[in-house]
């Protein structure tokens, strides 16, 4: 018989607030009220909507402060949008590193609404030269990982204009309701595709810049070693997420009934492509077979899936594995790289289940 699943949230740490999705409760395609994931590297800030102000700043023709009342009176816009922590799966990493500990649970899919960024550069104009988009938080804080910062920092990050102008959205509501403080009242980024690191809460300001943008989110954290060529390997930000399937159920450490039929599900997602096809093995990768496809597909978005297993007679322990491959041709690596250190861990997780 299957073991309960929990559906209560999964808390990594305390203070801040970081809190993961119970995967192996994976039903619907959006995620629950109340389990979307919570990544925070400072306290929440506390901030009023009568006092709130948007200021855009920087290489624009006219600077613009904006209130929540001006941006609800713009055009508005609902996407579906994925979104997973760049650390998800880090405990699954040998040996342990620095950072949360992630599970399966950093990942979460809900229905966003706001104004495109788009409309926002508009209407505040850009002048000659813009090249990135700085999205700046109003958390702050000091931190001693992954080095010590000089002093009190703001969470802010880039995106190049191209990005900023195609589907970043300014988002004030999520799943139909106001977002909550957790969540980046009163708004916060969504930019589709992208780790969730890029997806600034609390928005208090975006910045027009003509040169790369070297912040501490930028340079010093969310950052990897990326090879190219015959050059040494260069440090460059975390920005698309990469191809990935993950199994919800069944959970690691289930009990099977060994003979009989049971459904594997999960879900797969990727960056700027979309997910083709999902592959599930059921002896610790040695043979691989197509799952299939619950819904269909959609740019930046989830797929479910799930994989008929008719579970061996004999009782014991048996390894589960997922993979994906997304439009762009993309597959899951084998093992983790090196470079990525702490982040983008993309190799089919094993879940390991006993049958009885």
């Amino acid at each position: 018989m299957a073991s309960s699943h929990r559906s209560e949230m999964i808390v990594r740490q305390d203070s801040p607030a970081n809190l993961e999705f119970p995967f192996e409760t994976l039903s619907d395609r959006l995620t629950p009220p109340g389990q979307f994931y919570v990544r925070s590297h400072f306290p929440v800030p506390e901030l009023s909507a009568a006092d709130w102000r948007l200021d855009i700043s920087g290489l624009t023709r006219q600077p613009l402060s904006l209130t929540l009342a001006d941006l609800h009176a713009m055009v508005s816009h609902t996407v579906t949008v994925t979104l997973e922590c760049a650390g998800n799966n880090r405990s699954f990493l040998t040996p342990k590193v620095d950072g949360v500990a992630w599970d399966l649970g950093a990942v979460s899919t809900a229905e966003w609404t706001g104004v495109p960024l788009s409309a926002v550069l508009e209407r505040a104009g850009l002048q000659a030269g813009v090249q990135e988009v700085v999205l700046c938080g109003a958390d702050r804080g000091c931190l001693y990982e992954p080095v010590k910062t000089p002093g009190i920092i703001a969470y802010e990050r880039s995106v190049p204009l191209q990005k900023a102008r195609s589907d970043v959205l300014l988002a004030y509501a999520m799943n139909g309701q106001p977002l909550t403080a957790q969540h980046g009242f009163p708004l916060r980024a969504i930019v589709p595709g992208w780790y969730g690191m890029a997806s600034v809460k609390w928005l208090r300001g975006i910045h027009l810049t003509d040169t790369p943008f070297q912040g501490f989110f930028q340079t010093l954290d969310y950052s990897y070693w990326e090879q190219s060529g015959p050059l040494s390997p260069q440090m460059t930000p975390l920005s698309a997420m990469q191809v990935k399937a993950q199994i919800a159920r069944p959970a690691a450490g289930e009990t099977v009934a060994a003979g009989q039929p049971y459904s594997v599900t999960g879900a797969a997602w990727t960056g700027e492509a979309e997910i083709t096809g999902v592959e599930v093995s059921t002896d610790g990768g040695l043979t691989w077979a197509e799952a299939e496809l619950t819904d269909p597909p959609e740019a930046h978005v989830w797929r479910r899936w799930q994989y008929l297993w008719q579970a061996p007679n004999t009782p014991g322990q048996v390894t589960l594995l997922a993979r994906a491959t997304d439009s762009a041709g993309c597959t899951q690596p084998s093992e983790h790289a090196p470079g990525r250190g702490k982040y983008m861990i993309t190799f089919p997780l094993p879940v390991t289940v006993l049958l009885e």
